[in-house]
Order: C-alpha cells, then structure tokens, then sequence
C-alpha cells in the first residue's frame, strides 16, 4: 500500500558512482505532453493503495464501494475523504534479480519471463528500472518507459559464480565481511535512492530465494526504506534445489521464504512461490493483474503531529469472505518529506 503522494526530491549524490553499463538501446524518457492534468497532491491526505482478495482461493476482488470500507489509525476510525479503484494511475517499477551463485541455473528462465512481463505491462505513462545483485550491486538499466531497453537490459545479467567479493562497487557502503547475496542492499538501494522521489504507484518485484549474505542493512532497514517511499515490495520465491541439494545443503533456500514474506506484507505486497506447477510466467501475470486492481482511500489523519514517528493503519473491508492486502502503516515525517 502507498502513502500520501507526497512531492520529493530524490537523493542523486551516490548515484554519480552508479552509472550502469553502456546498452545498444538509449534510454527513452517519456515524452512531455503539455495538455495532459497535472497530478496536485494535499500533503495532509495520507493516500493508501491496496487490494482486496478472497480469503479462499486469493482471487481479486473488484468493484467494491467507499461504504464497504473502515479505515483506522491506531487504532482511531479516520473519516475517509475519497476513494476510487486505480486501474490507470502510472506505475513505477523496480524488477530486482538475484544473480548470485545459488541463481546461476535460473537466470536465463527469469530473463525470458521477465522480458515477457514489462513487454506487457509497461504503458507509455509507466517507468521501470532494473537491477541486479549479487556480490554486488548493479543498476542493468535506469528509469525507461520502453519495454525493448528494458528487454534489452536483461541481456546484462550474468550469474556471479567464481568472481571475487566485490568492495566499494556502487552506492551501497561496503564492508570487509564475506559479499555472497546483498538482497537487503539492493532492496535499500532501489527505495531510497530510485523510488522515494517519486509520485502514483510503486512497487519492487524481486526475484530471489530470499537468502542474504553480506550486506550492509539488515531486514528492517530495507523494509524501513520501503516503507518511507511508499513501495510495495512483490517478492517472488525462486529456489534452484539441485544447487543446495549439490552442495550439501538439503534446507539450502528454506529460511529465505519467510524473509520475503515479512518485508512484503509489511509493504502491502505478497510472496509468490515458483514450482512445477506454477512456473514464473505465471507469477508476473498474476502480479501484473493485481497492479491494474487497487483501490485507493484518502484521509486527513485526526492526529495531525508530524513527529517522524511510525503510525499503524488497517483498513477493514465489510464482507466476511473478503480480505484487504495493504501496508501497516507509514512513517508521518514533517511537511510529507520523507
């Protein structure tokens, strides 16, 4: 779930060292049309994104009324100023793939999905950008609203079996600890230095077994981050078995499932699990048909303080056999600057 649109400059100061790899596709900015409506957002309105899904079986729930939901902030009813269903508002998208040792034999499935997947869903109003992390971190290609540089940039991904730890490669601070999966890293990374400035839908999609090593933020900061840029992190849980299994590590992959699903659903997004059964081509299709099915609610919170501190918020919906899916809460900085 997001929060409060609110209007912010993004930090650049550490991409200067970031500059991602030359690609035969330019980037593509977005084309300026003078007499398209500006969106103005009230940095008193906390704006809140989320779905609603069947508690059996988990499919979407649309065309569902104002009057259907209640909304609290902890744990004090707010009065809802509007609410709408966003089908068409931009998205802005992160796609951020695991390359480490454990991925090798999966890159080249993700590569095809993936391309697939922003083939389909980006329109000319939406961004996306990509980035890849193992032993380090690496932007494949800034923000584009073109689906072929986006493509184009997959190419890029190359496992990083048998390279060398990498130190001080990029904007993440680097220690002299053993570099094997910066999950958290990069999850910091694409929020707080892609996506906090930006405005309407965000969301993160990895692609990962959720094990980390080595990285400078644990867990909570990444979720933190998140959480301030208003982004929904989709977690997709992809474990190459045979990989543990040849290295004798028969659990090898197991505990990452459940730090997926703590950073998603404390963002309001989910974890997808990849099988036999419920290959990655499927995964993105359903991510891509919950991005077009949100609804939106609008609130003035009735504790107006802004003390930077973390405020909780549930939304309940009025059908029993329904569920909401959304963000725990927000962080009520000063003037909706985060």
């Amino acid at each position: 779930m997001a929060f409060g649109l609110w209007l912010a400059m993004g930090p650049a100061g550490l991409w200067a060292q970031f500059e991602p790899p030359h690609s035969s596709v330019p980037h593509q900015e977005p084309a300026e049309k003078p007499d398209e409506p500006t969106l103005r957002v009230d940095v008193d309105l906390v704006n809140v994104l989320f779905s609603v899904k069947a508690k059996k079986g988990g499919a979407l729930i649309p065309n569902l009324e104002k009057d259907d939901f209640t909304i609290f902030e902890d744990g004090k009813q707010q009065t809802v100023k509007n609410f709408t269903r966003e089908t068409d508002l931009p998205i802005t998208l992160g796609l951020l793939i695991d390359i480490s040792a454990s991925q090798q034999n999966l890159v080249d499935i993700e590569r095809s999905a993936a391309s697939s997947f922003f083939s389909s869903v980006i329109r000319k109003k939406d961004e996306a950008f990509v980035i890849s992390f193992g032993k380090d971190t690496q932007l494949l290609q800034d923000m584009t609203n073109s689906p072929r540089a986006l493509s184009a940039s997959l190419s890029d991904l190359r496992p990083d079996v048998g390279m060398p730890a990498m130190v001080n490669q990029g904007p993440i601070p680097q220690s002299g600890a053993p570099k094997g999966t910066l999950l958290y890293d990069a999850v910091y990374l694409a929020a707080n230095e892609k996506l906090k400035g930006e405005v309407g839908r965000k969301a993160l999609i990895l692609i990962t077994d959720g094990e980390d090593q080595g990285s400078t933020y644990d867990r909570r900061a990444a979720i933190e981050a998140a959480q301030k840029a208003d982004t929904i992190i989709f977690s997709i849980y992809y474990v190459d078995r045979s990989f543990y299994m040849g290295h004798g590590m028969m659990l090898g992959g197991m505990g990452g499932e459940g730090e997926l699903k703590k950073m998603s659903e404390e963002t309001g997004g989910q974890v997808f699990t990849v099988s036999g059964k419920h290959p990655l081509s499927e995964v993105f299709k359903e991510i891509q048909e919950e991005l077009r099915n949100q609804y939106a609610i609008g609130y003035s919170p009735s504790n107006a303080v802004r003390d930077g501190k973390f405020r909780h918020v549930e939304i309940k919906v009025d059908k029993p056999d329904d569920r909401v899916q959304a963000r725990n809460g927000y962080y009520a900085t000063p003037n909706g600057v985060q």
